[in-house]
Formats: C-alpha cells, structure tokens, sequence
C-alpha cells in the first residue's frame, strides 16, 4: 500500500479520532481507513492506536511516532514539489467562512480562482461559529475580526465597514409616530435586528471625533447576518449590517441609509491558516488571488 497517503490517514485519523470522520474527509471508505491505519502499524512494528467500539486513541508509542510521520510527511510533499517542473496547482483546498460573506463575495472570487487553475477542487465550509481548523483539516479560513485568533496566522485580504440601514417601508411607517433619526440616541426609540447570543445590544458609532454609544431594543435576534439583512429588507426594523452584503440593496434603492455621516468601527476580513511552515502552494496562491480580487472589485 501507498505509505505516503498510509501517513496522510494516520495523521487524519490522529486529529479526528474516528475512522468515519477520516473516511469522509478524505473520500474513502471505512475499511479502507483501517487497511492503511494496519499496513502503517505492520510498517512500524507497533501499536499506534487504541480501538474500542466507543473510542480511538493514541498509544504512547503513537503519540511518539505522529510527530515523526508529520515530519516525514511534509518532506515527501517537499520532495515531491520539487520534483514537479510544471507550475499548474493542482488538489484540494479546504475553506471555511462566514456564510454572508460566503454568499455574497466569496463565491465569484472562487469561480474566478478555479477558471484559472482547472485541476484545484475547493470544498467550503459556510458557517458563523469558529472552526478548529486542525480538528476539522481545514486549510484556510476567511474571518472579519478586529483581533484575529492569536493561534492562526492571518493576513488582511480586504475590508470590512459596516452601516445602518432599514427598508423605506419601515421609515415610513416609523416617521409619522417616532419623527425622522437625526442623532444616534434617536435609535433607542426604534425596532432593531440583531445578532443572537448579546445580553445587550450596543451600537459604537463615530463621526470625526464625536463617539456615541446606544443601547437598542432588538426585538428579533438571529445568529446569522444574510437573515437578518432579509428581516431588514422586510420592514421589520433598522440592523447594523456589513457593506459587502447591503451595498447593492443601497444603490437599487431597496434599502436606505441611516445615520450616513456615523461609522460603526471597520474590521479587517483575514486570510487565516494554522502555520506558515509548508503552507501549500494551492494556498497561498489563493490567498494572493482573495486579496488581488477584492482589490479590483470593490463591494
């Protein structure tokens, strides 16, 4: 049996502790998973994993060997780099991101990624909680973050400002009995939408100098911002909402702009993967290609 893609489950096998998992992950059956986790234990001459019906686990001597068999593994892939003249990428990459940026940003920057290297497949992880990347053998994760995890290494690839926004329906119907928003504090009299887990819902705005910060009665909460722009949409009330996602509802009018001349505070959208070391060509020339796309397609 191949003992390179032997050493690939291993590793997976080491991090995920279930041969399911592994077989998902890395598209082979369960079976299949335990022939490479078996030859790699007749290759070494030990026992490197615990087995039961409910559990895996490292034995000691497994726990010894798997720091050796990354090395080794990293060297192979090195070896096997160098050893391909052709410069086209070539495998898989694995992403996860938030899925509003997903939908809304992510999606033509990949279909334009993939057009221009064929043989690259990317499987995307959508989700607004924070994945462990090892756990999960993710390679890359797009994150908005004033302070990114200090575990990952990120790289800004674009920016994220966000404003207040709600559908003229709903202006409409809260002018004649609320009157127009002119200042911050005009917003605690108005229904808000906001992000679900917040024991209290405060909104930092700045103007130039001027620093405001208002409690608001959200009376619908949702953990997900491509929901919450939809109940905006709808005339349920006012959200704070990121540019990437409301700026075409802006322009055609869907949306209006409020409080235009006060900033919630920007954020940087980061490039994050686990170590520089070996950080696979497929990679790092999607991270080149995020950050040069956004640049010459602004949201």
């Amino acid at each position: 049996m191949d003992r390179v893609t032997a050493a690939k489950v291993f590793i997976d096998v080491a991090q995920s502790r279930s041969f399911s998992r592994t077989a998902d992950r890395l598209n082979m059956s369960r079976p299949m998973v335990t022939r490479y986790i078996e030859a790699m234990e007749d290759w070494l001459k030990i026992r490197l994993l615990h087995r039961t019906t409910r559990k895996i686990s490292l034995t000691s001597a497994g726990e010894v060997c798997l720091k050796d068999v990354v090395l080794w593994l990293e060297q192979a892939d090195k070896i096997t780099s160098l050893a391909n003249t052709s410069d086209e990428l070539s495998g898989l990459v694995r992403m996860t991101s938030s899925m509003s940026f997903g939908f809304s940003q992510l999606m033509p920057a990949i279909q334009n990624f993939m057009a221009q290297h064929p043989k690259v497949h990317i499987d995307i992880d959508l989700e607004d909680s924070t994945a462990d990347l090892t756990e999960k053998s993710i390679d890359l994760a797009i994150r908005i973050a004033s302070n990114p995890d200090p575990s990952l290494i990120g790289k800004p690839i674009a920016r994220c400002e966000s404003v207040l926004v709600a559908s003229p329906a709903y202006l409409d119907k809260a002018q004649p009995v609320l009157g127009d928003i002119q200042q911050p504090q005009d917003l605690s009299k108005h229904d808000c939408l906001g992000y679900k887990n917040f024991e209290q819902h405060i909104w930092h705005l700045s103007k130039h100098e001027q620093f405001e910060s208002i409690t608001v009665d959200c009376r619908l909460t949702i953990n997900e911002a491509t929901a919450i722009l939809h109940g905006t949409l709808n005339g349920v009330g006012i959200s704070m909402l990121p540019t990437y996602l409301v700026n075409r509802y802006i322009n055609d009018g869907r949306l209006c702009h409020v409080l235009p001349e006060w900033k919630p505070k920007d954020m940087d959208i980061y490039a994050l993967y686990s170590s520089r070391k070996h950080l696979s060509p497929n990679v790092r020339a999607l991270i080149d290609h995020l950050e040069q796309y956004f640049a010459e397609h602004p949201w």
